[in-house]
């Protein structure tokens, strides 16, 4: 889509992606329509179409700078909304791989607050823009076009007297952010063309959720909420983080076979598969506010719309259409507003035409680093299935040397900080291999750690 002559973008699927991707389009279109499957609701209550609207969501800090850089004020907003900002390793107790974190000063912080409260105020300044409209109670069925171009969708209405009844949209543009469900790829394999190639891995894991509110104060001032991280010896996880309105979202998981119960008292009881009962005992105190309940989607899915033949001009897809990742990692929406941020520094590249494929090679790009972690991880979890499992060489040589860094990162602040800044997608992974962070790695013995859940901050300098 380029600088002049573009005259309508299209966008189907209205979640975070789509938002923000409309958003950078209204700056090179004459209008821009987002179709949405569901009606927006009233302020903050969850969407049927973002099955993983009640369970955990974070805003890691390179999404962060992505919302502010697309939306300036925006973390003002999120915070005066009362979104909770919990800062690393100081706020939460964390476990992983067999050691619990030093609760040193923290070195980045995310938000925790709800996935529909973020959406609901992205929301709100995405369509103040008059060049943008939306389609709510809309299904996107199908394209229009041929093998070459992209030309428009075909849309079904799903209420009112029109229900059922298809009609075409034409569009210079077809951004596909309908999730990880698209139906993109059939699509396209109707125009005639090939579709993407799709890389998988699966561990089979599935989770639960349910609120709760603290009856015993623990967590409460320096402490946050907990976390347990899963690892190929330990894969149950869990833990506990706070929502905007004090109280906790506790999430259990667990791989095929052993998928957490949404039960009740089995939900309590299954925390007791986790490496501690702290989460177990909180829970045995704190007050139920809601059902619990489960997501079993969890596979790591990318698209590769980015090589040859992947699809036709005038079609590009972002956010979990273009990369589904495990969401026990917390990417998804910091992934999503990277990517906006590559779509619109690709589209005012004036320094070269953008072409669909150039500006989908840069969209891909934003979410390479997200992937190669949440598959890295996953890959070495006991019965993942998927083409992607086996890896290449250089995933297999940085085996070792990234098991050495999640050793020593509990312990060692500089391993530590450099970890975090990784996992939060605010620095490349070469970060790692900084030489203060290869020298703690290569040539020291990991760091003493807690033995017990650390109840108390440490002091700086420690």
């Amino acid at each position: 889509m380029g600088h002049r002559g573009a005259r309508h973008a299209v966008v189907v699927g209205g979640s975070l992606a789509g938002m923000l991707a409309a958003h950078v389009l209204a700056g090179h279109a004459d209008r821009v329509t987002v179709v949405e499957r569901d009606r927006f609701p009233d302020g903050t209550g969850a969407r049927p179409g973002v099955p993983q609207g009640r369970h955990p969501h974070v805003l890691l800090e390179g999404g962060q700078a992505a919302m502010e850089s697309l939306l300036p004020g925006f973390l003002a907003e999120l915070r005066a909304a009362g979104a909770p900002r919990v800062g690393l390793p100081s706020g939460l107790v964390l476990w992983l791989n067999g050691r619990w974190f030093r609760r040193s000063p923290a070195t980045t912080h995310i938000y925790t607050g709800s996935r529909a409260q973020l959406e609901e105020l992205v929301r709100r300044r995405v369509l103040a823009n008059p060049v943008i409209s939306v389609e709510e109670g809309t299904d996107a069925v199908g394209l229009l076009g041929d093998v070459s171009r992209v030309r428009g969708v075909v849309l079904r209405d799903r209420s009112g007297d029109a229900r059922g009844q298809q009609r075409a949209l034409a569009a210079d543009l077809v951004v596909d952010a309908s999730g990880s469900g698209t139906k993109a790829p059939q699509w396209l394999t109707a125009l005639g063309a090939e579709g993407p190639h799709e890389e998988t891995i699966d561990t089979g894991l599935a989770y639960a959720s349910r609120v709760y509110r603290g009856r015993n104060g623990v967590l409460d001032g320096d402490t946050a909420g907990y976390y347990v991280y899963p690892n190929p010896d330990q894969v149950h996880a869990g833990g506990a983080l706070p929502l905007e309105d004090g109280s906790h979202l506790v999430i259990v998981s667990g791989l095929r076979g052993d998928e957490p119960p949404t039960d009740d008292d089995e939900f309590v009881t299954y925390t007791k598969r986790l490496p501690h009962p702290l989460l177990h005992q909180w829970l045995e105190e704190a007050e139920p506010l809601s059902p619990a309940f489960g997501y079993r989607r969890a596979a790591n899915i990318r698209r590769r719309y980015d090589l040859p033949g992947g699809c036709p001009a005038g079609f590009l897809a972002t956010g979990d259409a273009l990369c589904t990742f495990n969401p026990i990692y917390g990417q998804g929406m910091a992934v999503a507003a990277m990517s906006a941020v590559a779509l619109r520094d690709a589209l005012a590249d004036s320094r070269r035409a953008s072409s669909t494929r150039r500006v989908q090679r840069a969209v891909f790009a934003a979410s390479r680093q997200a992937w190669d972690i949440s598959a890295g991880a996953d890959r070495k979890m006991p019965g993942a299935t998927g083409n992607a499992v086996a890896g290449g060489p250089a995933d297999r040589a940085a085996d070792w040397y990234l098991r050495r860094v999640q050793e020593c990162a509990p312990g060692d602040p500089v391993v530590g900080r450099a970890f975090r800044s990784v996992l939060s997608l605010s620095e490349p992974v070469t970060a790692l291999f900084a030489p203060p962070v290869a020298r703690a790695v290569l040539f020291r013995p990991p760091a003493t750690t807690p033995a017990e859940p650390p109840v108390t901050l440490e002091e700086p300098g420690v």
